[in-house]
């Protein structure tokens, strides 16, 4: 099979294209024609040697997490009903022409929602429909969206106003801003200016009821005294680097709910649960994945590089 394998950690030069052999599902398992394959910021992080302690690989190794695409073979004793069916599944190395995946770890993907938009939604969309669970985003509450123009963060805008909530959205640039206005950010402000913190409470009317942070780092800190007190903050995502440094004890003195990378690792159940609610949304209209670059499997490096360049507005998802 087709693969792209990162022979080192590095730039995005040492992702680089290869043959390997092809996998053989076992029992219960099954193997899938990849059509699509998800890209998100932490892989490029993982593949240029940080978050060892989070992330413990080694190289060779094929990076990915998510595909979409179709069963094309079943292992022993698995249900015939999945061979043909259009899916989706966290699988181990994503970057390839075909995977294995557990029977137990498909989604089927819904007849109105094309592969595509399936592949963009099997990371992120989960992610996404499970912070607003955790935070339990509801009708009137002011939300904060950090990073809104990415991948996860133009989702977190059209969930979150779909369940009512006013959403103020963070992002730079004026192509930037005026996605996240499109997508239904009720106020948009622009992360370039150091006094965005000012105009971002403004924006809120005095303070967000929930802060979804996706970005960590100096913008992360820095929108934390944003949150209203008995507020919620989640700090899910450091593209910058490193985590928000928050004070816990200061959360604490002002009822704050605060909300980590842990808590959006979800049991198998929950992610099948949450990547089912996300297709659904997509296919019922409500919700879409903005995928800003498709690039071939074999141009995996360059895909890696448009991410850390932040120019691309959502999503790059690998064509395979």
């Amino acid at each position: 099979m087709r693969a792209a394998q990162v022979k080192d950690f590095g730039g995005p030069e040492v992702l680089a294209p290869v043959e390997l052999p092809d996998p053989v599902p076992g029992p219960g398992e099954v193997l899938i024609d990849v059509a699509y394959a998800d890209t998100i910021f932490v892989e490029t992080q993982v593949r240029a040697g940080w978050g060892r302690d989070y992330f413990p690989v080694t190289p060779p190794y094929v990076p990915g997490g998510g595909v979409s695409g179709v069963v094309a073979a079943l292992g022993p004793d698995t249900p015939e009903e999945w061979l043909g069916r259009r899916v989706t599944s966290f699988v181990q190395g994503s970057y390839a022409s075909r995977a294995v995946a557990a029977s137990s770890a498909l989604t089927a993907v819904p007849d109105d929602v094309d592969l595509l938009t399936a592949a963009a939604l099997v990371q992120d969309g989960v992610t996404a429909a499970g912070v607003l669970e955790l935070t339990a985003v509801t009708a009137g509450d002011r939300v904060l969206v950090l990073g809104a123009s990415g991948g996860m963060g133009t989702l977190l805008i059209q969930l979150a106003r779909a369940r009512g909530a006013r959403v103020v959205a963070l992002a730079r640039g004026p192509e930037k801003l005026a996605l996240v206005r499109e997508l239904g950010a009720t106020l948009a402000v622009d992360a370039g200016p150091s006094d965005w913190p000012e105009r971002a409470r403004e924006a809120l009317g005095g303070a967000a009821d929930v802060v979804l942070d996706g970005v960590g780092g100096d913008i992360g800190t820095a929108a934390f005294p944003l949150t209203a007190d008995g507020g919620r903050f989640s700090a899910h995502g450091a593209p910058s680097g490193g985590f928000a440094s928050i004070d816990a004890d200061a959360a604490d003195r002002r009822g704050i709910t605060l909300f980590g990378i842990g808590d959006v690792r979800f049991a198998p159940a929950e992610l099948r649960r949450l990547t089912s609610y996300a297709l659904g949304e997509a296919a019922a209209g409500r919700v879409r994945p903005v995928v800003g670059q498709v690039v071939p499997l074999e141009r995996a490096s360059e895909a890696h590089a448009l991410i850390e360049g932040r120019g691309v507005v959502g999503k790059v998802v690998l064509e395979v």
